[in-house]
């Protein structure tokens, strides 16, 4: 019997999508902005929140390393691109490099932040594990919202189908945005990467290579080859490529021994 996931809200026609790397460990932020309501999501938003804010409210200070939108209030006038408005944090997984200074975010927008319940634990630990690379975080965010498996969740007019993927933690998960006549996006955060797959060995996560993989092979393979893939770290890929070459987990990796991932 299939499930069919209900959702209120129709599949994007013009996504702008803004990636940001981000602090020490140069972790993916993902900035995803519906262009014609100028609704807007942060993924991942777990450091330099300055530098994301001062962009996302005025064009101003450093910006994205990736966009497929404007790169200036110029550009956003002249495609006719409503003025952005953040309506929620939404966090893959909770190590501290994605979660961090979340706080900040929070306290700026005014906005719900969403993580899977079974990082709650993990997220308290997010100020002592900044502090073994020296970075002064403030008191670890609390949750609002939780993520649910494989629910469509509706913010504002852009939807995520919450695909959860434990493996590299307990509640890692990735969040599908599907685009109207384009590939679709996944934010994977470090589920999987171009060539690797997330580390399984890093203390209180929950780490675990077998369930990871599964995690992989039920829930992101299934997903259109042409589906854009955004890594918590690193470069781009797709579904595609990754379930034909990935060493670890694609078809190309047979019966070869698995390390700890290229990234963390």
């Amino acid at each position: 019997m299939k499930v069919i996931l209900l959702r209120k809200t129709m599949p994007l026609s013009k996504p702008w999508i803004e990636n940001f790397f981000v602090g020490p460990l140069q972790m993916r932020c993902s900035v995803v902005t519906d262009c014609e309501t100028g609704d807007t999501i942060i993924i991942d938003g777990g450091d330099e929140p300055q530098r994301l804010i001062d962009w996302i409210d005025s064009f101003s200070g450093s910006g994205p390393d990736w966009s497929n939108g404007p790169e200036s209030p110029e550009d956003a006038k002249s495609m006719d691109l409503p003025k952005r408005r953040v309506v929620a944090l939404v966090n893959t997984h909770a190590h501290f490099d994605h979660s961090g200074f979340i706080p900040v975010l929070k306290e700026h927008y005014g906005v719900e932040w969403f993580l899977h319940p079974d990082d709650t634990m993990l997220q308290t630990l997010a100020q002592k594990s900044g502090l073994r690379y020296g970075l002064h975080l403030p008191e670890p965010a609390e949750a609002d919202k939780a993520l649910e498996a494989l629910k469509w969740h509706e913010f504002g007019s852009i939807s995520l189908q919450v695909l959860h993927t434990p493996g590299h933690t307990l509640g890692g998960c990735c969040l599908l945005v599907e685009v109207k006549d384009a590939p679709n996006h996944v934010f994977v955060g470090d589920t999987l990467f171009a060539g690797s797959v997330g580390r399984t060995d890093i203390p209180h996560s929950g780490g675990d290579f077998e369930l990871l993989a599964s995690s992989i092979r039920t829930q992101l393979w299934t997903l259109e080859p042409d589906t854009v893939v955004h890594p918590g770290h690193g470069p781009l890929t797709t579904i595609g490529q990754e379930r034909a070459s990935n060493p670890f987990v694609g078809d190309a990796a047979g019966n070869g021994v698995y390390g700890f991932g290229k990234y963390a």
